[in-house]
């Protein structure tokens, strides 16, 4: 059984690596080293604020007015726990070829399952913060992507966000309707920027060095659904799109704003002899995260929803 269990270790290591280069949202996750985690669901982030300038007053005693600075850590819960168990007959694998036939279903299951729902959880969590600013500055309904239009509407969100004092680097999320429409209007000029998350280093297309990461459109919705595996109807699990919810075009977001954590918890594999269910392997895959924007930031992320607002 230690070799099991060693195996489980190298597997749960090497899906959080995968999990970060493969997500297209990876790049949220590099804000994590503010957050506190010892494990289970909760997690520590930190907050800072500090009072503006004051008057200097010359001859004075003190000269400063004196100014406050407060920071602390609040306490959130990653609201998703997700998991799944896989069982692969004894008679189907032998112990040599076990360990790849385990990482060949867990790095399938990770790849086309996983990771799509972390993508439309944080980006329908971020198109729900641009839809929640007061008078609907942070959003704009009603819009089909059009060669004649699709650069001024990314630039007008840009603009938004730059106006409500962010002058750090903006990531844009946009469905391939946008992206083919931009190339369409910069025809084949359209400037490219170095897009580095987890590690790797890739060209993607900008608008005001802005990268834009291409997205597919089933992982752009400003809510989803998820399955829980077990009620009839929801047995396939994983996610769609919500019951009111609407198609977003893209979504602009500061790189260092959205903090974003998934956790494997401890990955368990059983052999057939101590599996008590059936004469099978059996593998138990079980992850955490969530994605939260301090209130004070939320100004800073901005949406595009095709529907107009009902």
């Amino acid at each position: 059984m230690a070799n099991v269990i060693q195996y489980a270790t190298i597997f749960q290591s090497e899906l959080d690596k995968a999990a970060v280069h493969e997500m297209l949202t990876g790049w949220m996750d590099s804000n994590a080293g503010k957050v506190k985690y010892n494990g289970g669901k909760e997690v520590k982030i930190p907050q800072l604020t500090v009072d503006g300038l004051g008057d200097y007053e010359r001859g004075s005693a003190g000269g400063y007015a004196g100014g406050d600075v407060k920071f602390e850590y609040k306490t959130y819960e990653m609201t998703q726990d997700r998991g799944r168990k896989f069982s692969i007959d004894a008679m189907d694998v032998d112990e040599t070829g076990f360990v790849l036939t385990a990482g060949n279903i867990m790095g399938e299951f990770q790849r086309t399952k996983v990771i799509p729902e972390i993508d439309a959880y944080r980006l329908s969590s971020l198109a729900t913060k641009a839809m929640s600013v007061a008078d609907d500055t942070n959003v704009k309904y009603g819009y089909t992507p059009a060669a004649a239009t699709i650069l001024a509407e990314l630039k007008l969100g840009i603009k938004v966000i730059r106006e409500n004092g962010y002058n750090g680097q903006l990531i844009i999320h946009a469905n391939y309707d946008v992206v083919n429409e931009l190339e369409i209007a910069m025809s084949n000029k359209i400037a490219s920027v170095t897009f580095s998350q987890g590690g790797i280093d890739t060209k993607v297309p900008a608008v005001d060095i802005c990268p834009i990461i291409s997205t597919p459109s089933n992982r752009l919705y400003s809510s989803i659904t998820l399955y829980d595996g077990v009620t009839e109807g929801q047995k396939i699990g994983g996610y769609t799109k919500g019951t009111t919810a609407k198609d977003v075009n893209f979504i602009i977001a500061p790189r260092d704003v959205p903090l974003a954590i998934t956790k494997q918890d401890i990955m368990r594999i059983f052999d057939p002899n101590t599996n008590q269910a059936a004469n099978a392997w059996s593998m138990d895959y079980r992850r955490y995260h969530d994605l939260w924007v301090l209130d004070n930031k939320i100004n800073s992320i901005y949406a595009n929803i095709k529907q107009a607002k009902s």
